[in-house]
C-alpha cells in the first residue's frame, strides 16, 4: 500500500476512472459522491465509500476534488459535512476540476487562511484517457506540494506539465478548452460544408489529415513562422482572406451554416485593414495581441523550425 491515503470527492465520468486507477496502483482511496452507483463502482474496484466529504477526508493525506463547478467544490469543502472539518496542516488539497482562475485562487485563499495547502491540477484529454490513466496533468502550486503529489498524479496521467503557481493550471486549462472546443465547432462546419456541396466525409478527412487543417497550426505554422518572428509570406493574409471568402460563397450556395468561418473572415478583414495583407497569415496573432493591448514584441520565440512543413510549399495549404 502507498504511504498516502487519498480522499476522492467527485466520482463522475472523469473522477471515477481516476479514482480506480489510484486504487489499481496501490493507494488506499475513500470516495464521496452524491451518486450511490458511483460509490458502489469504487467499492467494487477496491476503494471505500464515505457518507460525506468530511468523512472521506478524515485521516487522508491527499484530498482530490473532481467536481463540475467551483460552487460544488466550495460546498464540498465548506458545507455542513464539508472536508474542511477534517483537513489538517498535514493535508494537501488537489483540485483537478476545471474552474476559473479567480475561483481557484479564492479557494486557495480560504485554505491558506486556515494554514492549509492546495495544488491546482486540472487535467487535459478525455474520459477515455482517464480510463487508461493517460491524462495530461496541469500542475500548479508550491514545488514541494507538486513533488509530494507526483506519485499519485502519475497514476492518473502519463504526463505532468509544471504550470507555475496556483492558478496557472486553471488558466491554461480554460485556454486549452477554448481552443479545442472552438476547433470542434469549426471541424463540424467544414465536414458539413463538404457534404452540403456533394463531397464525401471520407474524402474530406483524407485531404485535411494531410494538410495544416488536420496537422494543426500549433505543430507547424506558428513554430515555423510567427513564433520565430518571421512574417514573410508563406501564405499571405490577402490570399487567406480571398480563399476564406470563396469558402463562404460556397457555403452560401450550398445552404451550409458556417458561423465560425464567418467570424474568422472578419479577423482577416481586420488584418488587411491594419496593413498586414502581404504578411504570412499567422500575422493574425500579432493582430489579436494588438487588439488586446499587449506589447508589440512577442514574449516568446522559437529558434529553430518545429515539425517543418512536410507538404512542400506553404501556399499549398
Amino acid at each position: 500500500m502507498k504511504n498516502e491515503s487519498i480522499a476522492f470527492i467527485g466520482l463522475g465520468a472523469m473522477g471515477l476512472p481516476m479514482a480506480r486507477n489510484l486504487v489499481k496502483n496501490g493507494f488506499a482511496v475513500t470516495g464521496y459522491d452524491l451518486n450511490p452507483q458511483a460509490l458502489e463502482a469504487l467499492v467494487q474496484a477496491g476503494g471505500k465509500r464515505a457518507a460525506s466529504a468530511r468523512e472521506a477526508a478524515a485521516d487522508a493525506g491527499l484530498v482530490i476534488t473532481m467536481l463540475p463547478t467551483a460552487a460544488h467544490i466550495r460546498a464540498a469543502l465548506e458545507g455542513p459535512e464539508g472536508a474542511l472539518q477534517s483537513l489538517s496542516e498535514a493535508s494537501l488539497l488537489i483540485n483537478m476540476s476545471t474552474i476559473l482562475p479567480h475561483e481557484t485562487e479564492g479557494i486557495a485563499a480560504v485554505l491558506a487562511a486556515r494554514g492549509l495547502r492546495m495544488l491546482d491540477s486540472p487535467v487535459g484529454r478525455s474520459a477515455m484517457e482517464a480510463e487508461r490513466g493517460t491524462l495530461l496533468i496541469l500542475a500548479s502550486g508550491a514545488a514541494a506540494d507538486k513533488a509530494r503529489a507526483e506519485e499519485a498524479l502519475l497514476c492518473m496521467g502519463n504526463q505532468i506539465i509544471d504550470c507555475g503557481e496556483v492558478g496557472g493550471g486553471s488558466r491554461v486549462k480554460v485556454i486549452n478548452n477554448f481552443m479545442g472546443i472552438s476547433l470542434n465547432a469549426l471541424t463540424a462546419e467544414a465536414l458539413t460544408l463538404a457534404e452540403a456541396c456533394g463531397l464525401s466525409v471520407e474524402l474530406a478527412l483524407q485531404v485535411m489529415r494531410g494538410t495544416i487543417a488536420g496537422q494543426g497550426h500549433m505543430n507547424i505554422t506558428y513554430p515555423n513562422k510567427v513564433l520565430r518572428g518571421d512574417l514573410s509570406a508563406g501564405f499571405q493574409v490577402d490570399l487567406a482572406h480571398k480563399d476564406l471568402g470563396l469558402a463562404l460563397e460556397l457555403a452560401s450556395r450550398s445552404r451550409a451554416c458556417v458561423p465560425m468561418g464567418s467570424a474568422a473572415y472578419q479577423s482577416y478583414t481586420a488584418a488587411r485593414a491594419q496593413g498586414r495583407g502581404g504578411q504570412d497569415y499567422s500575422a493574425i496573432y500579432p493582430l489579436m495581441r494588438s487588439l488586446a493591448g499587449l506589447p508589440e514584441a512577442l514574449p516568446y520565440t522559437v529558434d529553430t523550425p518545429v515539425n517543418a512543413d512536410p507538404f512542400g510549399k506553404s501556399a499549398a495549404r
